[in-house]
């Protein structure tokens, strides 16, 4: 893969992941404790990040 390209993909997981914390936060944040909503979005960027991983890992094989 080239640098450019691992840029791009990087800078798409991180938007991934703070568009989805900000998800939750907007859904159930002040209807749960803090504590509960940060427990939530660890659990839905966990998930978002093995989604993002498998789609990496799909194009890397791909490319070879």
């Amino acid at each position: 893969m080239k640098p450019l390209e691992i840029l791009v993909y990087a800078v798409i997981g991180l938007s991934s992941l703070f568009i989805t914390a900000y998800s939750v936060h907007m859904l159930i944040g002040g209807l749960v404790s803090e504590e509960v909503e940060y427990r939530w979005m660890g659990i839905a960027c966990g998930l978002v990040t093995a989604v993002i991983g498998a789609m990496a890992w799909d194009v890397i094989r791909r490319k070879h």
